[in-house]
């Protein structure tokens, strides 16, 4: 089983990212589970969602204590909230950002997990016109995990939105699928 837990903040699409990414799983064939967690239910306060992926039958039912993988919509809670709680070590976590690692304050967990900065704002506020990075860190996800495809994100996001807001979503998946291959190959040639 892969587990993924998604950070962010209320109005940033971190429960409709949990729930596409199972959708695009369910399209390959696999089992998941996607279910939020909240505190205060408002637009800025943190929020995590949970997603669960297997080929087999999910029988689990509580908050996912430790993934396999983080999706971090807002680095604004890098250092306001455990992200990395319960992350093994050499898990990956994707950071929706610009700044370097060191610039984020988190050089010291380099050699411990897996990072990838992806300017996922950026792609949402190309593409959807919005800034909610949600679609664009699915895209990435798919890059960087091979747990899903582009194309089965691309479907998700085309069931759960329509007309330009779903094709401005893919773009945005797109762009950020794409920018995070060509950093996993940059990496492996340098």
């Amino acid at each position: 089983m892969f587990q993924i837990r998604i950070h962010g903040r209320g109005g940033q699409g971190v429960v409709t990212a949990a729930e596409m990414l199972s959708i695009a799983a369910f399209r390959e064939g696999r089992h998941a589970q996607a279910f939020p967690s909240f505190g205060s239910e408002r637009t800025g306060a943190p929020v995590v969602a949970f997603c669960r992926l297997d080929d087999r039958e999910i029988r689990l039912r509580e908050p996912v204590l430790e993934p396999d993988a983080l999706i971090i919509q807002d680095p604004t809670l890098l250092h306001q909230v455990d992200v990395f709680g319960g992350l093994a070590a050499g898990g990956t976590v994707l950071i929706n950002t610009t700044r370097s690692l060191e610039q984020l304050g988190l050089v010291e967990l380099a050699a411990k997990y897996r990072f990838l900065a992806v300017p996922a704002t950026e792609f949402a506020l190309k593409h959807v016109g919005r800034p909610l990075p949600n679609a664009a860190l699915l895209g990435g996800f798919a890059a960087v995990a091979g747990l899903i495809s582009l194309d089965s994100v691309a479907a998700a996001i085309g069931e759960k939105f329509s007309g330009a807001v779903a094709l401005g979503n893919v773009a945005a998946a797109t762009a950020a699928y794409d920018f995070v291959r060509r950093e996993i190959a940059e990496a492996a040639h340098a």
